[in-house]
């Protein structure tokens, strides 16, 4: 019988190959077919890893069978990915267990007549563990074209991304960040402080064998170093929600006294939302929106599960013209739909999704979106844009476009807005921006305007 992790794994990633799903959505539909949590756990596992490694398991799949990938069938690609990955990176099966469950689970998929070829590469690429034929680093930056070899095949990043890393931040900082993205991601927690200082949940989970650290930069943050929180009473007494550290940042760019009316526009799945509604406190009022049906019932579960009793929910699309026509709001945040091209690490499929013709699209829609949350902005009250985003287009580019077009808002170095914000993550221009080789987290970035005139 074919281990069921590997069934399940070879199932995701046939799931994301067509583009039916996400990484997330496709794990969660094939843990749904598997009983025991430590399958559920290699399944995701293979499959999250394949994804960062896949240029390199390409390339060496190619290079073994001696001919292209696009020259193989795609469910012998897809077999030949999640057992090279596992020969490679997991060390707790057998190699021959592995290869052997390959050949069965080729001739499964009705692809029999490859299962000579699924054996032959796979014991080759076993043979060659302690010296693969991957592009090395170069010495000098000087080659370029074996400088983004390198980058591309080895460290498993899209070809284009590496041309953009390379020419913006060199070799250096580009390896750095291709090596974080590469690194499984630490669960990370922010403590709700609308029911516990963050020292107390921490402490709160430490009884429930449930170990954290404080995060560097963030003042909830809390990352998992043992234990399962998300199964201990502290997650349904909604404690702490799930939110990476470089998120928890932006939620300090409202300040420290974010006024009476907040409008959160792009507000799922209720992270920040429910952050923002903790710092302005029960004598405010914090309107979030999202568009669609599935991100309004998360963000609904969020804000239920935060006990946030000061925050309303309008359904509405920041692409159009917002819902509130004679309202005006303290603080406005535009937390962005981007091209997710800063947190690649927690979602690797992302790298394989995006093209760099996608970045041109989304900047228009970011500035479209921009200016419409500037309409709802009171006079003296102050207007947050944030990305994911590693890419110019999408961060200060966007920021010089608003700039221009707006006269009526100044932009505010973001060291003046909360006094909790760490000046480390603030660069040179005044916005938020964190970056991995800088930071150990996620590319995010942050502006804030402030409405001068009418």
């Amino acid at each position: 019988m074919i281990a069921p992790a590997r069934v399940a794994a070879y199932e995701i990633l046939s799931t994301l190959s067509a583009g039916q799903a996400d990484l997330p959505t496709a794990i969660a539909h094939a843990r749904e077919s598997l009983r025991d949590d430590r399958d559920k756990a290699l399944a995701a596992e293979i499959a999250t890893g394949v994804q960062r490694q896949q240029a390199a398991l390409d390339y060496l799949i190619a290079h073994f069978a001696k001919r292209p990938i696009a020259r193989l069938d795609p469910e012998v690609v897809l077999v030949l990915r999640l057992s090279a990955y596992q020969l490679l990176h997991l060390s707790r099966v057998p190699a021959s267990a592995v290869v052997d469950d390959a050949v069965k689970l080729t001739g499964k998929m009705g692809k029999r007549s490859a299962s000579g070829l699924v054996n032959a590469v796979l014991r080759a690429v076993s043979r060659s563990r302690s010296q693969l034929p991957l592009p090395r680093r170069p010495e000098a930056d000087t080659d370029r074209e074996r400088v983004l070899d390198y980058l591309s095949i080895t460290l498993s990043h899209p070809r284009w991304l590496a041309v953009r890393w390379f020419d913006r931040i060199g070799l250096d900082r580009s390896e750095a960040w291709m090596l974080f993205n590469n690194r499984p991601a630490p669960l990370t927690l922010r403590a709700n402080t609308l029911r516990a200082a963050a020292s107390d949940v921490q402490a709160q989970l430490a009884h429930q064998d449930v170990i954290t650290h404080r995060g560097q930069f963030a003042p909830d943050a809390l990352i998992v170093d043992e234990g399962r929180p998300l199964r201990s009473p502290e997650s349904t007494a909604g404690l702490f929600v799930v939110q990476d550290e470089a998120s928890q940042l932006v939620t300090l760019l409202a300040g420290d006294h974010p006024g009476p009316l907040i409008l959160d526009t792009c507000a799922s799945p209720g992270g920040k939302t429910t952050a923002f509604a903790a710092t302005a406190g029960q004598g405010a009022l914090v309107v979030a929106c999202d568009v669609r049906d599935r991100r309004m019932a998360l963000l609904r579960h969020t804000v239920h599960a935060t006990g946030a009793s000061n925050i309303r929910l309008v359904q509405a699309d920041l692409l159009e013209a917002l819902p509130f026509p004679d309202q005006r709001f303290t603080t406005v945040i535009v937390d962005a739909p981007c091209s997710g091209l800063g947190t690649l690490r927690r979602d690797p499929d992302i790298r394989w999704r995006r093209s760099e013709a996608d970045l041109p699209v989304l900047a228009e829609d970011q500035r479209r979106m921009l200016r419409h949350a500037a309409t709802a902005v009171a006079p003296g009250g102050r207007l947050i844009y944030a990305t994911c985003s590693s890419e110019p287009e999408e961060n200060e580019r966007v920021t010089e476009s608003f700039m221009r077009e707006m006269p009526d808002f100044r932009s505010i170095d973001v060291r003046t807005v909360h006094s909790q914000l760490p000046r480390a993550v603030v660069d040179s221009t005044g916005h938020l921006r964190t970056e991995p080789d800088r930071h150990g987290l996620e590319c995010f970035f942050g502006a804030v305007f402030e409405r001068v005139g009418p």
